[in-house]
């Protein structure tokens, strides 16, 4: 399975903008330019480059390469398939504890129109998550979008009372694993990542986990190794997606990676900047491994019982 990882610098409750902006970088990156029809237009990715460009990060010089290989790519008429592209958490406005005026009406249904273009439009799942408004209560929900437009989603289990989140959201009640081409996938938020009861492994039902997230710069040691972690205690891949740049609250320096089921970095985007990171996970050797060190199976059984 091929993966676009982006590590975005999201601009504050900008949501229509950091659209724009995620989905020039998906098309340059894989070749597609930037032409399109409905909520993807040629003219709002104009706007999105020329209202980016005074505030991208140090990492513009590596996407401008990127930008040029890939339009390189495009003259010659190549494409870069992909199977999955993961987004950070709360990619539209940046990481709201105040959903007021935040989160999207609807269940997040602009941002998940979009998602749904971006994943008919390149043959690929989009995940990333999302300040929601249901049913007058608000979560932050990680939506997992197939090219058909079927869409499973999580709602973010453990909400950060460091900053509040637990006060105005409310926290999901479920742990949903996706099957997508083959692969069986776990999706979680940012905050999930320090508890590891709540992701374990339950006799192998999954083969990765996708962490999306908004993970200051301040605490990005523990991001590092815990990421390794979860990859080495469960015998997956694990998939961190981080933001960068600045909110009005804390910094962000990227960290985005993909882990292997040694811990073994596979690939990681360039600090502190925008980065586009295309990479591929193996199942053959994912369960070669997991016949050779039979881990999993020495677990001790558990029955997860969720506060509510």
């Amino acid at each position: 399975m091929k993966l676009l990882l982006l590590q975005t610098d999201i601009r504050w409750l900008a949501p229509d903008e950091n659209r724009r902006r995620a989905g020039e970088i998906i098309f340059r990156t894989l070749g597609q330019g930037t032409e399109g029809t409905g909520a993807i237009r040629a003219a709002e990715m104009a706007e999105a480059t020329q209202a980016t460009q005074a505030t991208r990060g140090t990492g513009e010089t590596e996407m401008a390469e990127k930008t040029e290989k890939t339009e390189a790519a495009e003259a010659a008429g190549t494409t870069r398939a992909v199977d999955l592209i993961v987004l950070p958490e709360m990619f539209t406005t940046g990481f709201a504890t105040e959903p007021q005026g935040a989160a999207e009406p609807d269940g997040g249904a602009a941002t998940l129109d979009w998602m749904r273009s971006v994943a008919a439009r390149t043959g690929a799942a989009v995940a990333g998550s999302v300040a929601v408004e249901e049913r007058g209560r608000f979560y932050n929900r990680l939506y997992f979008v197939r090219p058909d437009g079927v869409c499973d989603h999580y709602d973010k289990r453990h909400l950060f009372s460091f900053a509040g989140e637990n006060a105005r959201y409310t926290a999901g009640t479920e742990r949903v694993v996706v099957e997508w081409r083959g692969w069986r996938i776990l999706l979680q938020v940012c905050y999930d990542l320090r508890f590891p009861v709540f992701a374990r492994s339950r006799g192998g039902d999954y083969d990765m986990i996708i962490y999306v997230a908004s993970w200051p710069t301040v605490r990005i040691h523990p991001w590092n190794t815990l990421l390794r972690a979860r990859a080495i205690e469960n015998l997956c891949y694990a998939v961190g997606v981080n933001r960068t740049g600045d909110d009005p609250f804390a910094s962000y320096s990227g960290g985005t990676a993909l882990i292997g089921f040694k811990g073994e970095t596979i690939a990681e985007a360039a600090p502190n900047g925008e980065d586009a990171v295309l990479c591929e996970v193996d199942m053959e050797a994912l369960r070669a491994f997991r016949t050779k060190f039979p881990a999993l199976a020495d677990a001790d059984d558990f029955q997860l019982k969720i506060k509510n």
